[in-house]
């Protein structure tokens, strides 16, 4: 088995994955603790489903009965440019590294079921995939296949490559030694807590969701609370602040591969041009994107508050005609935006 284990992270490897750790299928006792506290105290949004599978999300095996062993994948996806270097131009589109080029998803997914099938032809055995998919929690996973630890920010870092890891997982029937956890090398470092731009973290390791910006532009639906919206900046999908602000980047590399590599469109778009979009135009813009689930209407929505943070009067005043939007988020985020040009 230690030779499968050497040949699998070859051919892991050899197929563009950049780390590869080997996990038994347990979360561990801590993980579920911090799963069974964020539910109690019903900090999750809009994010049901978080407790309507939180069974499976404890423990792998609830989730599959024959699992004995996960190989947890990692691909690079390191920016070349300073992830946050757009915050300091309002009139800019600020989009979270991970989502300027292709939806990792797939790319990760068809990797794992080519390395899949690899070990199936090598060892036998019975296998399942995963990649953000699933109730897993795969940054606990990642950290008890050595691939990383879970930081102050709950996030993995990694000591080769900082904060800047896509997570997928191989569950199977195969029992492989596990590589054991990582050690915290967070130390006394509160960097990616004190950067949060909304305090979304009430103390090391725990995440309030409902405060976080990544969570508000992408999962939650409706429209943003009024306290938050000031502190998104030109943040309009997502936010990379407490990951980018993490010292392990240091050791960090730019990912080589071109389909995390942001589109030209995506490098530094205007937040003006995405004003007359329809449905058509956005579904189109956006095809192969991981920024294509979360719909036009909840897109406007993140555009036009950053829009009514850029301070620009003259852009401002491009919001006008979607005051008259038929999707009600859409237009009171617009008439939110004009009010900011008047003071």
């Amino acid at each position: 088995m230690a030779d499968l284990k050497e040949r699998l992270a070859a051919y892991a490897r050899e197929i563009g994955f950049d780390a590869v750790g080997f996990a038994e299928a347990s979360v561990g006792p801590r993980e579920q603790a911090r799963l069974d506290e964020l539910i109690e105290r019903g900090e999750y949004g809009t994010m049901g489903w978080l407790a309507a599978r939180a069974d499976e999300r404890r423990d792998p095996k609830a989730l599959w009965g024959a699992v004995r062993s996960v190989i947890v994948l990692g691909a690079n996806y390191g920016p070349r440019q300073p992830a946050l270097s757009l915050l300091e131009h309002p009139e800019r589109a600020n989009i979270s590294v991970y989502a300027r080029n292709k939806d990792y998803h797939d790319i990760v997914k068809k990797r794992l079921k080519q390395l899949a099938r690899w070990l199936i032809a090598e060892a036998g055995g019975d296998v399942k995939v995963f990649v953000d998919t699933a109730p897993v929690m795969e940054k606990a996973l990642a950290a008890r296949s050595a691939l990383g630890w879970q930081g102050k920010h709950t996030n993995l870092v990694s000591r080769q490559f900082g904060s800047w890891l896509f997570l997928g997982e191989i569950f199977t029937t195969l029992e492989l030694e596990p590589d054991g956890p990582e050690a915290d090398h967070c130390g006394r470092c509160t960097a990616c807590q004190t950067a949060c731009p909304t305090n979304a973290f009430p103390k090391p390791y725990t995440l309030d969701p409902r405060r976080c910006l990544s969570y508000l532009t992408i999962e939650h639906d409706g429209p943003i609370p009024e306290e938050f919206r000031a502190a998104m900046g030109n943040r309009i999908y997502g936010c990379d602040d407490c990951l980018a602000v993490c010292p392990w980047n240091k050791f960090a590399s730019a990912t080589r591969e071109l389909a995390f590599i942001p589109r030209a469109e995506l490098t530094a778009p205007r937040l003006a041009d995405f004003l007359d979009f329809t449905d058509a135009d956005f579904r189109a813009f956006f095809s192969g994107s991981p920024i294509k689930r979360i719909g036009r209407s909840r897109f406007l929505r993140n555009v036009l508050i950053a829009l009514g943070n850029s301070g620009q009067a003259n852009l401002i005043e491009k919001a006008r005609p979607l005051m008259a939007d038929p999707d009600p988020v859409v237009a009171e985020a617009a008439g939110w935006c004009l009010s900011r040009a008047a003071g």
